[in-house]
């Protein structure tokens, strides 16, 4: 049995069962033999009622989906909501997006050899699908692992984070309760072996993984020949601050970039470069307003920022950052553990290159304030690690502005915002090691398709 404890005060919530390699192959048997059986697919109308009926039906448990996503995840209850009221709107945009499932006429009679012919390209459904997915938005990343399959008209098998699997099976139940067929859409709470075992099968013709890059490209190495895949990884999300930035934006950009949902988000706010002129005070202002967040219980409405998920990823905030105070960084706030889960928000002054905040993506409640006298040094800098997910520049020279979004390595430089906007209709993933191929619900729902080309020979045409 799996133990599914509240990440906040280490209480347990629930057991459920775990399955093994043979439940899963199972669940392998019935999507594939949906997929394979044409008379089984459902029509794009049945498809968008389901989809409809879904949200209706989440419209009416925004409360009890707000609650369920915060206890088991940490994620305090009024950023929970804003999950669950996007998830809402996924689906929506999902059913929406069906409509837009199209192909097209491929014109022929250009050249002698293709005269009397038409020819048509049409969409198909990809085939199985296998998403695995991640803890931190339990029920906005199912959705965009397994509504946008349903909408391209494939059966998905989904695996959630073991730290936060009620979200996801209570979506599932949710789908069911709309009318979504069985088998269209399944849940796999299973050991790394059986999600292995799953992802690999020769029968998967795409692969979903939001995650860690060492097991999303583990795994991206072992499939099967011409499964298609899209991997999401995490990222440092630099920023660059120019001198002429308005401050009054800046602070709780930053801030809530930073610190939402206590850093663990795959673009959270992380290496900020502000010009030499001004860092100091920015600094101290990002400091005073790290000082004011309320962190604490995510059930509690007043919660600005709750814990990190497990133990283990609080001693390694802590050791972390530790290590960065020994190399010569300066704390300005926070740099401790309150509890046994959570940890102050914190910033720190110039941390060495070589430290552990400055190389790789914390994914927890720290920010770092790095000055530079050169802007096109600090891109250099923000550009010089692997990873590259979404950046941000923040400055009134329009000039400066497109500059810095031409150089900056990422696939979303956000201007005068921070790193982590994000809507679902927008495309949104890492590039070179931060991940490949892009999300967002109608990208990833055309990800989920393939195309067909009929040409028609007719002496007639």
């Amino acid at each position: 049995m799996l133990q599914v404890v509240s990440p906040y005060n280490l209480e347990l919530i629930k057991e459920i069962p775990v399955i093994g390699k043979n439940e899963v192959e199972k669940q392998l048997q019935t999507a594939y033999a949906l997929f394979e059986d044409q008379s089984n697919w459902l029509p794009a109308h049945q498809r968008i009622a389901i989809l409809e009926k879904t949200a209706e039906i989440m419209k009416g448990r925004v409360e009890e989906l707000t609650k369920i996503a915060a206890q088991e995840g940490g994620k305090p209850y009024i950023d929970s909501k804003v999950e669950v009221l996007r998830a809402i709107n996924g689906v929506k945009l999902a059913a929406e997006h069906i409509a837009q499932i199209k192909g097209e006429e491929i014109p022929m009679g250009l050249t002698q050899a293709s005269v009397n012919r038409m020819a048509f390209v049409s969409k198909e459904p990809i085939g199985v699908v296998a998403s695995v997915s991640a803890f931190n938005h339990p029920l906005n990343l199912t959705i965009h692992q397994t509504v946008t399959a349903f909408a391209a008209g494939c059966p998905v098998i989904i695996k959630p984070a073991s730290t936060t699997p009620l979200s996801c099976l209570n979506f599932i139940e949710i789908l069911k309760e709309a009318g979504m067929p069985e088998g269209w859409c399944q849940a796999a709470v299973c050991d790394r072996e059986a999600a292995t075992y799953l992802v690999t099968d020769k029968r998967i013709n795409y692969f979903s993984f939001i995650g860690s890059a060492s097991v999303g490209w583990s795994l991206k190495s072992k499939l099967a020949p011409g499964t298609r895949c899209a991997l999401e990884h995490g990222g440092v999300a630099p920023v660059i601050v120019e001198p002429d930035a308005d401050l009054t934006e800046l602070i709780p950009a930053l801030a809530k970039g930073g610190f939402y949902h206590a850093g663990q988000v795959c673009v959270s706010v992380q290496k900020v470069f502000v010009h030499e002129s001004i860092y100091e005070n920015v600094a101290q202002l990002l400091a005073t307003e790290a000082k004011k967040l309320i962190v604490g219980d995510p059930l509690d409405e007043k919660t600005e920022v709750g814990p990190l998920i497990t133990p283990q990823e609080n001693d390694r905030v802590e050791a972390w950052v530790n290590e960065a105070i020994e190399k010569g960084a300066k704390v300005l706030y926070g740099g401790k553990k309150i509890s046994e889960t959570c940890f102050e928000p914190t910033v720190l002054l110039n941390p060495p290159a070589d430290a552990k905040v400055s190389t790789d993506e914390i994914f927890g409640p720290v920010v770092c304030v790095y000055s530079y006298t050169n802007r096109l040094e600090a891109i250099k800098i923000a550009n010089s690690l692997d990873v590259h997910f979404q950046a941000a520049v923040f400055t009134k020279n329009i000039d400066v502005a497109l500059d810095t979004v031409k150089k900056l390595n990422a696939t979303a430089v956000m201007v005068n915002d921070h790193t982590a906007f994000r809507v679902d209709w927008m495309p949104f993933g890492g590039r070179d090691a931060s991940g490949i191929g892009m999300g967002g619900i109608p990208y990833s729902i055309h990800e989920m398709t393939r195309e067909k080309l009929m040409v028609l020979k007719s002496k007639l045409l």
